[in-house]
């Protein structure tokens, strides 16, 4: 990149440049992975209470179009789509995050891709490089900001999240490299998300918004709107207004290089509550496995990672959101049921004695072991258990990464089984199993129009 060349400008040219043919197998494999994951935990997620409300004010709100929306018979504009796409598919938290930036992308990036795309009347293998670029140019900017913005309380989904948006609608519709530079600034200028969201309905909002919000960015940079080449990292640019101090520019130079849809990488997740929970999880779930007495569990101890308590706040959840962010919830389901599951999050299942107890019998902090950069680095979510039991032993086991993250993946069986037990909640088994068959060869499908799981 020059010294004269903003980074929205690096961008936009790279956006702009990238063709199916581009996109090496094993990167299309991962975009096609994380659409069919996507996807299924949408289709689970439109039958929230947040996700209906979505849907029901995206069909007020915006006009009717040729982009569908995720479990239902309404087809919307692409703005109007990707909106409730983007709820439905955040609403259980259930979606895929990824370390360049903490970010949850396929949330965002999948709903706008898929609606731009079918808005525009283009194939598979396009939506699969819009996914592509839009992605990949979310995880430069969110590696070159740093991790300060997470640190400082932006919730870097809804911050970022719009830019990746942005980026894949600007590639489906076919954008030139100008319009694309003007799509990215207006995206930037107006984004935004906040942590304090967390536990409400406000989280799964955010992620809709950043998905409509990027579309839209891209239709009106379509349309002629002009905006600011500088709002990445110019004197009042996103990098300075939120405390990015370690802002790199070297994150653009790789683009198309290195693909961060492979290292760091896709964590999918195998349960339904936030990433900060699942190393934990796991420890706990080996430990009983290998034989471990759950009644004789005195008390149970994680020393974790700070953002890990940072994420985590809730200690004694009342509602389905607030148990998605409560260590405490998730051993306390593990103990009792063996795992945690969508039906272990219903208001009934939250309010038992017996889980209420289970709960009280976890503690969480952090210590100075999680000082070290490298074990901190190998386990930026991991999770020290020490479990004390009645006769006076313990018994400690350490997970640096949960199944279904990068490092350690589902199986295909796994994979395959959440994706039929989400579209089972809209679907019967043998529509479920033929929407399975249809999105693993999407980038054979001429015309996305004509898929509406």
């Amino acid at each position: 990149m020059s010294a004269k060349e903003s980074a929205i400008r690096r961008l936009a040219a790279w956006i702009v440049a990238l063709t199916p043919a581009d996109v090496p197998p094993d990167v299309a494999a991962v975009a096609s992975h994380a659409t069919i994951d996507t996807i299924g935990v949408a289709l689970a997620g439109s039958r929230t209470e947040v996700g209906s409300h979505a849907r029901r004010f995206a069909g007020e709100m915006f006009g009717k179009g040729g982009a569908a929306v995720w479990g239902s018979t309404l087809g919307l504009t692409a703005p109007g789509a990707a909106f409730a796409n983007g709820v439905a598919a955040h609403a259980l938290d259930f979606d895929d995050n990824c370390y360049a930036g903490f970010v949850h992308a396929s949330a965002v990036v999948v709903p706008a891709a898929w609606a731009a795309v079918q808005a525009a009347g283009r194939s598979g293998s396009t939506y699969i490089a819009s996914y592509v670029a839009g992605t990949e140019a979310e995880f430069a900017v969110a590696h070159a900001m740093g991790l300060a913005p997470y640190q400082c309380g932006w919730w870097t989904t809804g911050l970022y999240g719009t830019i990746g948006a942005c980026a894949a609608a600007c590639h489906a519709f076919g954008l030139d490299a100008n319009a694309t530079a003007s799509a990215l600034g207006l995206a930037i200028a107006g984004t935004g998300g906040m942590k304090a969201g967390f536990g409400t309905d406000a989280k799964a909002l955010m992620v809709g918004h950043a998905a409509q919000a990027g579309v839209s960015a891209a239709l009106l940079a379509r349309e002629g709107c002009i905006g600011p080449d500088n709002a990445l990292d110019g004197p009042s640019g996103l990098a300075v207004l939120t405390g990015a101090d370690e802002y790199s520019v070297a994150s653009f130079e790789t683009l198309g290089r290195t693909w961060r849809l492979l290292s760091p990488g896709l964590d999918v997740k195998r349960i339904p509550v936030c990433l900060s929970s699942h190393a934990a999880v796991d420890a706990l779930r080996d430990l009983i496995a290998e034989g471990l007495d759950v009644p004789s569990i005195e008390r149970i101890v994680c020393d974790v990672p700070p953002i890990v308590v940072k994420n985590l706040v809730y200690a004694q959840p009342a509602t389905r959101q607030q148990a998605q962010f409560s260590l405490p919830y998730s051993l306390a389901a593990t103990l009792l049921h063996g795992d945690v599951t969508l039906a272990g999050l219903e208001p009934a299942a939250l309010a038992t004695p017996e889980l209420v107890a289970a709960m009280q019998r976890v503690r969480m902090h952090t210590s100075d072991r999680w000082a070290d950069p490298e074990r901190l680095a190998d386990a930026p979510e991991g999770a020290w258990l020490r479990v004390e039991l009645r006769d006076g032993r313990a018994i400690e086991r350490f997970r640096a990464a949960a199944v279904g993250t990068a490092a350690l993946p589902m199986s295909n069986g796994e994979f395959d089984s959440k994706f039929m037990s989400c579209a089972a909640t809209v679907h019967d088994a043998a529509t479920a199993t033929a929407w399975l068959s249809t999105l693993r060869k999407i980038e054979r499908v001429d015309a996305l129009a004509s898929l509406r799981p």
